[in-house]
């Protein structure tokens, strides 16, 4: 497979990176990506990653758009109240941009219907969990956990954001997304409670996007890596997320150290970037 002359020139710039090229531009139209979530940052995950040249996207949403999504989700218009996201996205993303197909599923991602909706015809590269749901957070990271599928889980709220890499084939000592949050943790918060600037979360969608077209394209520097972003002070910190040995999903009793159990915690060796 080679690319067309129209591919060079639409992903021209992508080409010209080393890290890309056309080997890595042919990757990442050969590659299926789902979305679980096409509210505010997964409606600008799908946009971007469908404007690199993603061949396949499937978009996971039982929401329909309201008036107060529109300042965030930017892809949605007034004449969109009432219709399901996932529906709507695929509409609009398969006119901009016809070299990727999509497939929407416009239903809710529950325990009765996770391993159906996830379990596609065609194999897939990637999970983005791009949902503002705690409980589901907890299904997407067991179901990616059990079928070994690489997940870049995003949240933003407030002046806060949050990205973390999950992908234990490649680094089997990480930790998920249970690991840093019990599902027996209280959470008293929702999105309809919180607070949120749209370039809060557009800017977490697009290091979300960055870090999917980076694991396509071979580089996973940031497996196993939490990344918090406090959008007040304009700063990063970086904390490496080991395996909790008492993590019901992905723990294992052997081989950590104790050193290793304090799972869930930013270390002192977390990394600041102003």
């Amino acid at each position: 497979m080679s690319l067309t002359d129209s591919d060079f020139l639409r992903y021209s710039r992508q080409v010209l990176l080393p890290e890309v090229g056309e080997a890595g531009q042919i990757a990442i139209s050969k590659s299926h990506v789902v979305i679980i979530g096409v509210g505010g940052l997964g409606n600008l995950v799908a946009q971007q990653l469908a404007a690199a040249g993603v061949g396949h996207i499937t978009l996971v949403d039982g929401d329909r758009v309201e008036l107060s999504n529109l300042p965030r989700q930017l892809l949605f218009d007034d004449s969109d109240i009432g219709n399901n996201k996932a529906l709507v996205a695929k509409d609009k993303l398969s006119r901009a941009y016809t070299q990727t197909q999509l497939i929407a599923v416009s239903e809710h991602l529950t325990q009765d219907n996770i391993s159906q909706v996830l379990t596609l015809d065609e194999p897939y590269a990637q999970l983005l969990d791009c949902t503002d749901n705690f409980e589901t957070r907890q299904r997407v990271n067991r179901f990616a956990i059990e079928s070994r599928t690489p997940l870049v889980s995003a949240s933003a709220a407030n002046f806060q954001g949050q990205l973390l890499n999950i992908n234990q084939q490649h680094n089997p000592q990480s930790g998920c997304y249970h690991c840093l949050y019990p599902a027996d943790m209280s959470v008293n918060q929702t999105c309809q409670t919180v607070g949120v600037l749209g370039p809060m979360v557009a800017a977490l969608a697009s290091m979300q996007a960055l870090m999917a077209l980076q694991q396509l394209l071979g580089d996973r520097q940031t497996v196993g890596k939490l990344f918090r972003f406090d959008g007040k002070s304009f700063s990063w910190r970086e904390a490496r997320l080991p395996r909790s040995p008492e993590c019901v999903i992905c723990g294992d009793v052997q081989g950590l150290s104790g050193a290793e159990k304090n799972c869930g915690k930013l270390p002192s060796t977390e990394k600041e970037y102003v």
